[in-house]
């Protein structure tokens, strides 16, 4: 009687090899969109607090004759939006108007597309102009 062959079981080095190379690709691919897709996603923290400090403003210029300089001055407190991605600014633009600004910072940064991004509202255009273009779009 002979003795049954020996199967071997498990996986070659060369599957191993081509697992490995799959995986690097679909990880090359997939890493910058989820990238770009973060750093989007972030632009929503820039447009509520631009939004809100518009509302502010408003509620101030209700009760006074002008626009306030000072984001302390309408009751927002601190210079960063909510989740931190961005630095903030008002600028008033003869006391008709007012320029909001939202700088990226620390993770955010790399969004040079979007950076910075502004609503200036005036007498002209109390609805307000955004920019840079498609930054705001939903």
């Amino acid at each position: 009687m002979t003795a049954p062959a020996l199967r071997q079981k498990g996986f070659t080095l060369i599957e191993m090899m081509i697992v490995v190379i799959v995986i690097g690709i679909l990880a090359a691919i997939a890493l910058p969109a989820y990238q770009d897709y973060v750093r989007k996603a972030r632009r929503a923290d820039a447009m509520d607090s631009l939004m809100y400090i518009q509302n502010l403003q408003e509620k101030w210029r209700a009760n006074n004759s002008t626009y306030s300089s000072s984001l302390n001055g309408i009751g927002f407190v601190g210079t960063t939006s909510v989740d931190g991605y961005y630095g903030l600014g008002v600028t008033v633009n003869g006391g008709v108007g007012f320029t909001v600004t939202a700088t990226a910072q620390g993770a955010q940064a790399s969004d040079s597309d979007c950076t910075p991004m502004t609503l200036t509202i005036s007498a002209d255009n109390p609805r307000g102009l955004k920019g840079p273009d498609g930054c705001w779009s939903n």
